[in-house]
C-alpha cells in the first residue's frame, strides 16, 4: 500500500502540534482541510491515528508507529537538503572538465596543482581529447574550447588569445643556421601535424605553405599528430615546427624564429551547460580560470 505523502506530511503536523487547528495554523491550511486528509489517511490504513480529546490530539499506537516512521523520513528529507544546498554553495564533489590533449596536457595541468589546493574538497578529473566531447550529454561538466562553441544552450566565456610561432632547439640552429625568412625554409627540416588535423589546428602546417604562391607546397620530413610529440621532437633537434604559446614554459630552452612570419591566431573558451551555471565548483573553476587568462602571457 502505497502512502499519500501529502497526507502524511499534514498527519504529522498535526501530531507535532497537537491540534488541528494548530496545524492548519503552521501549515496555512484550514482547519478542516486538515481534518479531511487525517481522516482519509485512517480509511487507507484502516486503523484510528489520533484518540480525540477536547484538551487536543493523542496518538494512537498505529499512530505513533506512523509518527516515529514519518519523523525519520522528515530527518532524512532534511539532511539531503541540506547536503543540496551546501553542495550548491560550496564546491565540493567531483569536477570533470575537457579539453584538447595539448591544453590540457600543457597549460591546465600546470595549473591544476594551485586551484586544488584552494579547493580541497574538489575532486578534479581532466579528460583530454581531440575531439570534442558533448557536454550536454554530462559527460563533463565543462570544456576548454580552442574556437567559440556554436551551441546556443551552453554559456561560454572568453579565456585568452592563442599565437602561433615557430621554435627550433639549440642544437638543430648550430646545425642546420637560422632562417631569416620564408626563402629560407626551402633548407630547413620542417615539422608539422599532419592530416586530419582539426580545424583549429589546420594553421600548425602553415611552414609548408608560408611565402610559396598557392598551390605549391614545401616537403616536412615529420608529421606527428599531437602536439606533446611534436614539442618533443623540436627539443630533440629533429626540425623547427609551429605551436602554439600554450604549449611554451617561460624557462624554455627552445627558440623562436622567424618572428615576423605573420599566423592566423584564435580564441580560447570555457563552456559549461546553463543548468550548472549556480554550481559551486562551476564557480570557483570559472573565476580561477578566469583569472590565470588575464594574468598569463608568453
Amino acid at each position: 500500500m502505497a502512502l499519500d505523502w501529502d497526507k502524511l506530511r499534514i498527519f504529522h503536523a498535526a501530531a507535532e502540534a497537537g491540534s488541528f487547528t494548530h496545524a492548519a495554523n503552521a501549515l496555512n491550511l484550514s482547519q478542516s482541510a486538515i481534518s479531511r486528509q487525517v481522516a482519509a489517511l485512517e480509511q487507507e490504513i484502516g486503523a484510528p491515528l489520533f484518540h480525540r480529546h477536547a484538551r487536543g490530539l493523542v496518538l494512537s499506537e498505529p499512530g505513533e508507529l506512523l509518527y516515529q516512521t514519518a519523523s525519520d523520513v522528515l530527518k532524512r528529507l532534511e539532511n539531503v537538503r541540506m547536503q543540496l544546498t551546501e553542495t550548491r554553495e560550496k564546491p565540493t564533489g567531483k569536477l570533470r572538465v575537457t579539453t584538447t590533449v595539448g591544453l590540457g596536457s600543457g597549460w591546465l595541468t600546470q595549473r591544476a596543482q594551485e586551484f586544488l589546493e584552494l579547493y580541497p574538497e574538489l575532486e578534479l578529473q581532466l579528460v583530454f581529447d581531440n575531439e570534442e566531447i558533448d557536454l550536454t550529454m554530462r559527460k563533463a561538466d565543462a570544456a576548454i574550447r580552442l574556437r567559440q562553441p556554436q551551441q546556443p544552450d551552453l554559456i561560454q566565456r572568453r579565456l585568452f588569445t592563442v599565437h602561433l610561432h615557430v621554435y627550433a632547439a639549440p642544437a638543430y640552429l648550430a646545425r642546420y643556421g637560422t632562417p631569416e625568412t620564408t626563402d629560407d625554409l626551402e633548407r630547413h627540416r620542417i615539422i608539422t601535424f599532419g592530416e586530419p588535423a582539426p580545424n583549429y589546428l589546420k594553421n600548425l602546417n602553415a611552414l609548408e605553405t608560408a611565402g610559396l604562391p598557392d598551390g605549391q607546397s614545401r616537403p616536412s620530413i615529420l608529421q606527428i599528430n599531437n602536439l606533446m610529440a611534436m614539442k618533443s621532437a623540436i627539443e630533440r633537434g629533429i626540425g623547427l615546427a609551429l605551436l602554439p604559446d600554450y604549449m611554451i614554459d617561460k624557462d624554455t630552452k627552445l627558440v623562436q624564429v622567424l618572428p615576423d612570419l605573420d599566423l592566423a591566431s584564435f580564441d580560447t573558451y570555457l563552456c559549461y551547460p546553463e543548468q550548472l551555471r549556480d554550481a559551486a565548483k562551476l564557480k570557483v573553476f570559472r573565476d580561477f580560470l578566469i583569472g590565470k587568462a588575464r594574468t598569463w602571457s608568453y
